[in-house]
């Protein structure tokens, strides 16, 4: 029996209670066991750090610009809007300054980042925190807190969704059942610049009246087209609101609706902080406000009072009073104007809850990355709004789930899945993508969009060298495939999990030599710490090896000139660490070091280089391959590359799999072929 809408929300806050559980149980675990410096190599902490400046900002919340001091070769996971607190480390002695004790500074008071750029961050304090105290500390460190507040807004969010009435109710009702979306009935408008597909989604999103869905493969231009989609409902509505699941792609977006003349007010300060991006978020708005001088000297003379309040002054109430209502009457008359000129309001989806947006409703609500947000989060910004557009690749980066019990409930299917599965009549995919050579586009088109993605004329042989090959795999064990209908038939159950081939076979069985160069050296994972990662210190070396070589065919002067880009990725966060160390060691690499990147795949997303490699890691006995196994991020990541593609990873271990095994017979066609 299928249930009702209130039931399958129901369900899901169950199934977020778990994750909120398992999660803020695994934080306190790793936490407490793994200590700081394990959490200073995650990225989590930052330590030692010295304590800049604290002032007033705009929005007259107490701020302190704290500076990493420490590795910062170290990717971290700061940003806008995550909750911190302050340590201490004390020294044994004076001839031992290795620290030892950790010792939290206002463990109940939880400061929030305001913004960072690289190692500088600038911090909310809250209420009662002494930033006196904190600058005479030594060796102070700051570390990420667990996130409740995503939580709460989550659960408020469902908790609404549940007892609505009226609109939000109507959208609950038909987003959980097969009724139906309305839709308005006009001639299709022409967009030259689009192709047909992309100009077939505009128009599908102008005439919904409740929901449509964008779908864009890689390199599809889905932003593209939803920026146009934005400014075409921009002649009908006076104005909307954009949210996304990061910063970074609102950011994303934000910037290319500016780029096209429309006021953008971004609430929550950009993830990465220049002029340009400053520029349209409230705050620097705010400030820029040319009352906001009058604004700032009656907010500091209200701090001048409470600090200096005498006893026995009868006065002091009444100016304070007096000097409250001036202070919020100018606030509302800024936010009146800066709310009132604004054609885009963005924000991330939780963003969407801020007190700025209290009472404000939109007639269109456009969310980007759809497919890596989770339901709840969707539900916090839908409240606002009377119809929804979703955009996003249900075949890319899923939202992260980390309770196993939770994602096997369904807690990782979205809101975006669920209208493209009961919905699939406002769902346009976009065929035609402008990034990637023809033979790296293929296998993703195949396997994902069943072959439905074609090349644009334009990019379909573009390349570097010639007579090249775009794709390769370079086993460096050089140990052949496991072929599972050779061993006796067995096929790896979890690859059933995700999706699967579709048409025809793409290639025959696999040859027993290796593509590449080969190594017989000790070629083997390993694993660094509980919970940290896996790394192949071996298979890292060959990476740069290989992009050595590659560079010396190509040759340095042209790399140079050309500016050719290159993206190695690793679904290890610690395989990540370890070759940007190497890379920085080597010297052959120097010239070219600001034209390459290392990151996770996660880190890729929405990018593209000229040049990929991919660094699997997994090489074992057991044919374990772990996350691997998640093969949309696997689809992210064979699509960053517009010219050449190399993936190196023990063949022995990895085609076990049927993906990877589809996958090297694939590229063992195109050195056949």
């Amino acid at each position: 029996m299928t249930p009702s809408p209130i039931q399958a929300l129901q369900r899901q806050r169950q199934l977020l209670e778990i994750e909120y559980a398992s999660d803020k149980e695994d934080f306190l675990r790793h936490t407490e066991a793994i200590g700081i410096m394990r959490r200073v190599k995650r990225g989590d902490a930052w330590w030692p750090v010295r304590i800049g400046r604290s002032y007033y900002n705009s929005l007259n919340q107490l701020v302190v610009e704290i500076f990493r001091t420490g590795d910062e070769d170290i990717e971290h996971n700061f940003e806008f809007g995550r909750p911190i607190s302050f340590f201490t480390f004390e020294e044994t002695s004076s001839a031992d300054r290795r620290p030892t004790t950790f010792t939290p500074l206002h463990p109940k008071l939880k400061s929030t980042v305001s913004y960072v750029d690289g190692d500088r961050m600038v911090v909310t304090l809250p209420d009662g925190f002494s930033v006196s105290e904190l600058q005479g500390r030594e060796h102070v460190g700051v570390q990420l807190s667990f996130d409740e507040t995503s939580y709460r807004l989550m659960f408020e969010a469902l908790d609404r969704t549940m007892r609505a009435k009226g609109r939000l109710a109507y959208l609950r009702d038909l987003f959980y059942s097969s009724q139906k979306a309305d839709t308005l009935t006009f001639s299709p408008m022409r967009f030259p610049y689009l192709n047909p597909t992309q100009e077939r989604a505009v128009n599908e999103v102008l005439r919904a009246k409740d929901v449509a869905v964008v779908h864009g493969p890689p390199g599809t231009g889905k932003t593209t087209t939803l920026v146009e989609a934005i400014y075409e409902t921009l002649r009908r509505e006076s104005q909307v609101l954009v949210c996304a699941q990061s910063n970074m792609a609102v950011d994303w977006i934000s910037e290319q609706l500016v780029d096209r003349g429309v006021n953008v007010l971004r609430i929550g300060n950009p993830t990465k902080v220049n002029d340009k991006m400053l520029s349209f978020t409230y705050e620097r708005r705010f400030e820029a406000h040319p009352d906001y001088p009058q604004l700032w000297s009656i907010r500091k003379a209200i701090r001048d009072l409470r600090a200096h309040r005498r006893r026995g002054d009868e006065r002091w109430h009444q100016k304070m009073e007096s000097l409250k209502s001036r202070a919020t009457e100018i606030e509302l008359r800024i936010n009146n104007e800066l709310f009132g000129e604004a054609r885009v309001i963005a924000s991330t989806l939780t963003g969407s809850a801020s007190r700025l947006l209290d009472g404000m409703k939109f007639g269109t609500l456009f969310i980007d990355e759809a497919a890596q947000a989770l339901e709840a989060a969707c539900w916090i910004a839908i409240r606002r709004a009377a119809r929804v557009i979703l955009a996003g690749d249900h075949c890319q980066l899923p939202p992260t789930v980390k309770s196993y019990e939770a994602m096997r409930g369904g807690l990782a299917t979205t809101l975006m899945e669920r209208i493209v599965e009961q919905k699939p009549e406002v769902v346009t995919l976009l065929k035609v993508q402008y990034r990637m050579n023809e033979d790296i586009m293929r296998f993703s088109s195949d396997w994902f969009y069943g072959g439905m993605v074609e090349s644009a004329p334009e990019v379909r042989y573009r390349g570097i060298l010639d007579y090249d090959i775009p794709m390769e795999w370079v086993s460096p064990s050089g140990q052949s495939p496991v072929i599972p209908e050779e061993v006796g038939g067995v096929v790896d159950a979890a690859s059933e999990n995700v999706g699967g081939p579709v048409g025809t076979s793409l290639g025959a069985a696999a040859e027993s030599e290796t593509m590449g160069e080969e190594s017989s050296r000790d070629y083997v994972e390993e694993f660094v710490g509980e919970s940290f990662g896996r790394i192949n210190k071996v298979e890292a070396e060959i990476t740069l090896d290989t992009l050595e070589a590659y560079f010396t065919r190509i040759g340095k002067q042209r790399i140079l000139d050309e500016r050719l880009d290159v993206g190695i990725i690793s679904p290890y966060r610690a395989q990540v660490q370890y070759l940007r160390r190497l890379l920085m060691k080597r010297e052959f690499f120097k010239p070219f070091r600001r034209y390459i990147s290392v990151n996770t795949v996660d880190g890729f997303q929405g990018q593209e280089r000229d040049i990929i490699l991919i660094s699997m890691v997994r090489a074992n006995e057991n044919g374990d391959i772990g996350f691997l196994r998640d093969l949309r991020r696997m689809n992210v990541a064979i699509t960053r590359a517009r010219m050449k593609l190399i993936i190196l990873g023990d063949a022995s271990t990895i085609t076990r799999h049927r993906f990877y095994r589809r996958l090297w017979q694939y590229i063992r066609g195109l050195h056949n072929g």
